[in-house]
């Protein structure tokens, strides 16, 4: 790829023989290239400088290596999920960003897993999202609980956990609206689907997945901004990572909210996402066959 993460590196720090304000310099700005963001970035470069300065002089291999270290620090670790009967899922993220192709896809990974999987068309205000979330429905072999548009969406969820339990359900997705024009509206309906699971699922929803788009670089900051503040992220799932060049956006978003990576989307096709592995992600990163 002619523009990944490891050749803005590369490029950084080519011709240099030591490791100098100049060399920080540019690893910071190929940092922000790759949609690090500032905030992380800073933190990248002051530890990289702290640890530089106990040796004025190192290889380009021992740069990379100090650099993925800094990086793979940053990444939260993604706890590992010990799925109750039924797990619930609430899936949220603005238009746009791939939410309902990614629920689609998390309804075939599961099954695939022999999970008897059931999804959740909470997504009433947007015309066609409850078709398109049938679509994937039927594509992924899971069943569907769905209104007509217009509908309570937390009337949908509150059918959707009771469904599951009666049918013994292994996972729900529970689809939601993807807009952020107000806040408070966003909030209170989370809080009211939330609370209608309750009613059925004490314990419930058992996560909160956020949906962002890598090729979105500093919007998708925004939209994490936001959601957090609207109701507590638990997870996330990064759609577009189909190449490493933009790949700074889940170091940037999931080390400054503190949320881990739960799944990567990799392509448009259903079997293009795969559980979020950080050590594998960091090495993809500084992978040098991205060059070719």
């Amino acid at each position: 790829m002619a523009n990944s993460f490891f050749q803005k590196i590369s490029r950084a720090v080519a011709g240099r023989s030591r490791v100098d304000d100049d060399t920080l310099d540019a690893i910071e700005e190929a940092l922000v290239e790759s949609d690090m963001g500032v905030d992380t970035t800073l933190k990248v470069i002051d530890n990289l400088e702290a640890r530089v300065e106990k040796d004025k002089y190192m290889s380009f291999e021992e740069l990379v290596s100090l650099l993925r270290e800094e990086i793979a620090a940053l990444v939260p670790d993604t706890a590992s999920v010990e799925i109750p009967k039924p797990y619930v899922v609430l899936v949220v993220g603005v238009n746009g960003v791939g939410k309902t192709t990614t629920i689609g896809k998390l309804a075939n990974y599961y099954r695939k897993q022999g999970k008897k999987v059931l999804l959740g068309a909470a997504d009433t205000f947007r015309a066609a999202a409850v078709d398109q979330l049938s679509i994937w429905a039927e594509r992924a072999g899971v069943d569907i609980v769905k209104q007509q548009m217009g509908s309570d969406p937390a009337s949908v969820a509150y059918d959707t956990v009771q469904s599951a339990v009666s049918r013994g359900a292994d996972v729900v997705l529970i689809d939601t609206a993807g807009r952020l024009h107000n806040r408070i509206d966003l909030m209170n309906e989370l809080t009211k689907i939330r609370n209608v699971i309750r009613k059925v699922i004490p314990d419930g929803p058992h996560d909160v997945m956020l949906v962002l788009d890598a090729s979105t670089g500093q919007n998708a900051f925004a939209q994490a901004r936001e959601f957090a503040r609207a109701t507590d992220i638990t997870a996330l799932a990064v759609t577009k990572l189909d190449g490493t060049a933009k790949g700074g956006v889940v170091v940037g978003v999931s080390d400054q909210y503190n949320i881990p990576v739960r799944f990567i989307g990799t392509g448009e096709g259903m079997e293009d996402i795969k559980a979020f592995d950080k050590q594998n992600f960091v090495e993809s990163l500084f992978n040098a066959e991205d060059l070719k």
